[in-house]
């Protein structure tokens, strides 16, 4: 079962182009730091911007990286069902250990179309498929109905919630019961997200902060006050990274502590002048800078 600090891997570039050597550190100091998961290819990722060559590069690193010490949680979600099923295939025979499918975006599908589009893609492959629910990207927002019936299918198995509304976790949790994984999408409600029924975060912060997103989840579990302590400390980190459109932040904070260039590619630019002051200001409050 997939559950604590999840990361949304940040895709470095280095004059535009893919940093196999960059991305390679960057997985090696989440398996240093106590990730529990890596998910190649997703928003953070920038994956509207990479060649479908690339997309599957980082996943096949990413799978070959991880050997099997943490699972690898495949971006292959797209706007276009058959592009989505043949992302799926390719990642499930790469070796990913899930699939993290965001709901299409542009075309705003119905409830149905939502329901068939997934169907599709888990009739074609093997392995679980966690559901991606981001209405701030994708316009549509995928109801909790839709997903209960997703959930009979044979690999559906959860959901990443990045709706920003709490009560989703209390009425998913209701709809089907706690072997569905409820992982929030947003860093800055992971501890409520966790005390209604979730089970830990997709999040960008763990990019530059590994071990305190680690930690802060771990301690949810197990030691609640430390977990209220820890989120204290990581809310202005949090806010920080969403200064501007993610990931131009964290990939700003990443050049900061030298694990990647901050490049993003167009139409994303570097953040501007006064958000790098604050986003600086964040990581020396969370004691990494």
């Amino acid at each position: 079962m997939l559950k604590g600090s999840i990361v949304a891997l940040i895709t470095p570039f280095d004059n535009g182009s893919l940093s196999e050597e960059s991305y390679i550190k960057l997985i090696d100091y989440h398996l240093k730091n106590g990730t529990n998961g890596v998910v190649p290819g997703g928003t953070t990722g920038e994956s509207p911007t990479l060649s479908h060559n690339e997309h599957k590069k980082i996943i096949e690193i990413a799978v070959n990286e991880c050997k099997g010490k943490i699972p690898v949680i495949a971006g292959t979600g797209s706007n276009s069902t058959d592009e989505a099923v043949e992302l799926s295939k390719f990642a499930e025979k790469a070796g990913a250990d899930f699939l993290l499918v965001v709901t299409p975006y542009y075309n705003k599908p119905t409830q149905e179309g939502l329901y068939q589009h997934y169907k599709k893609i888990n009739d074609n492959v093997g392995i679980p498929i966690i559901i991606y629910n981001i209405p701030s990207r994708s316009v549509i927002d995928m109801s909790v109905e839709t997903m209960t019936k997703l959930y009979d299918l044979k690999n559906i198995a959860g959901v990443k919630d990045a709706t920003g509304d709490l009560n989703r976790v209390d009425q998913q949790l209701k709809a089907m019961g706690k072997d569905f994984i409820q992982l929030t999408g947003n860093d800055e409600n992971a501890l409520e997200f966790n005390k209604r029924g979730g089970v830990g975060a997709i999040g960008v912060t763990a990019n530059i902060a590994a071990k305190l997103a680690s930690d802060f989840q771990k301690a949810c579990v197990e030691d609640i006050k430390k977990a209220n302590e820890l989120d204290k400390l990581l809310q202005p980190l949090h806010a920080s990274l969403f200064i501007e459109s993610n990931p131009s932040p964290v990939k700003y904070a990443a050049s900061l502590l030298g694990m990647c260039k901050a490049s993003v590619r167009l139409p994303l630019v570097e953040v501007r002048e006064e958000s790098k002051n604050k986003i600086s200001e964040a990581l020396k409050v969370a004691k990494l800078l």
